[in-house]
């Protein structure tokens, strides 16, 4: 259930990005106050997911940078140019790269993004 949960979250958020980003050009979503900071905040929440995830759930899930993932949460929290880099690396290649493997991924392992009810008092 909690891979379920993280994926799901990973997802919504990366779509969220895809819609924020659509057209934009780096100087647009930089130059942007509000865009910039809601796009920074989902990538945000899709990095800290990912980090929730179980090494094992991100080995059965190998294609997915998830070592890009941790080097782009560490730039976000340090700020200035390296955030902006960052942040836009992420929307244009980390995002976009994401969603498609768990597209593939959700074709080869639905058991992953299956919730699964908790068993009860019998």
């Amino acid at each position: 259930m909690l891979n379920a949960t993280l994926l799901s979250i990973i997802e919504e958020a990366g779509v969220a990005v895809m819609i924020l980003t659509e057209g934009l050009e780096e100087a647009e979503l930089l130059g942007s106050r509000l865009t910039r900071a809601e796009v920074r905040r989902q990538v945000k929440t899709m990095s800290d997911a990912a980090a929730g995830l179980p090494m094992g759930t991100r080995t059965l899930l190998a294609e997915i940078d998830w070592d890009g993932w941790q080097a782009v949460a560490r730039q976000l929290n340090e700020g200035g140019t390296a955030a902006d880099a960052a942040l836009w690396f992420a929307a244009r290649s980390l995002v976009p790269a994401m969603l498609m493997w768990l597209r593939v991924y959700r074709q080869n392992q639905p058991e992953l993004f299956v919730y699964q009810a908790l068993a009860g008092p019998a």
